[in-house]
């Protein structure tokens, strides 16, 4: 599961690259079995040439120092990282990758980001290391993917069967307790049901007294 400070970077990685009319995607599968990037950016050229983008999230010295491939295969190769990981790996990057620096914002809700990027260290160029078409192919595939879950989102939980949503309920549970007390998110759905049903009831309760009244007035003005 991706930390919160992994999301923050991704989401502010991605607006920088939008922002250069870039296509982007998160988690592409490389040709070659060369691993996973963690996200990858595609600019067309005043030339109609494609000049390909590969970048690499890093939250940790552990996470920096793993043992899972870098998928460095674009013509530009970057590290995105913390300042304070920056400062203390900065030796350990290889000359041909560039490093973006993220800095958080103070109050992110205002900035409609949860920080930005300041370029640490330029990326040299190199030849692409994988076939393009097939690099495009991933792309592309990687896209329809997150198409895919916009849609589902979309259309909320009706396009998930019963048993799947139990499953998913099931295997949450543990990380349910957020509000304190023993309180979990399917209590307060069950709660909240049952509010809703209450004051359903009352709602028509109070119609049916009113409609009786007016009947009984009716009846007294027959007399």
């Amino acid at each position: 599961m991706k930390t919160p400070l992994t999301l923050a970077l991704e989401e502010t990685l991605y607006a920088y690259c939008r922002e250069k009319g870039e296509v982007v995607v998160e988690e592409v599968v490389m040709p070659d079995d060369l691993g996973i990037v963690d996200t990858l950016s595609l600019r067309l050229l005043s030339d109609k040439e494609y000049e390909w983008r590969c970048f690499e999230l890093k939250v940790s010295k552990g996470d920096f120092r793993s043992h899972a491939k870098l998928s460095f295969v674009g013509h530009y190769n970057y590290f995105v990282l913390p300042e304070s990981l920056y400062l203390q790996v900065e030796k350990e990057i290889p000359d041909h990758v560039g490093v973006l620096v993220y800095h958080g914002y103070a109050n992110p809700e205002e900035q409609g980001l949860p920080g930005y990027l300041v370029s640490a260290k330029k990326a040299r160029y190199q030849e692409l290391q994988v076939n393009e078409n097939e690099l495009l192919y991933r792309l592309m595939n990687a896209q329809a993917r997150e198409v895919s879950k916009a849609k589902q989102t979309e259309r909320g939980v009706r396009v998930f069967s019963t048993d799947q949503l139990y499953k998913e309920l099931k295997r949450r549970q543990p990380e349910y307790d957020l509000y304190g007390g023993g309180v979990n998110y399917y209590d307060r759905f069950l709660a909240d049901t049952q509010d809703q049903a209450v004051e359903a009831l009352k709602e028509e309760l109070a119609a049916y007294q009113e409609a009786y009244k007016e009947l009984l007035a009716r009846l007294e003005e027959g007399e």
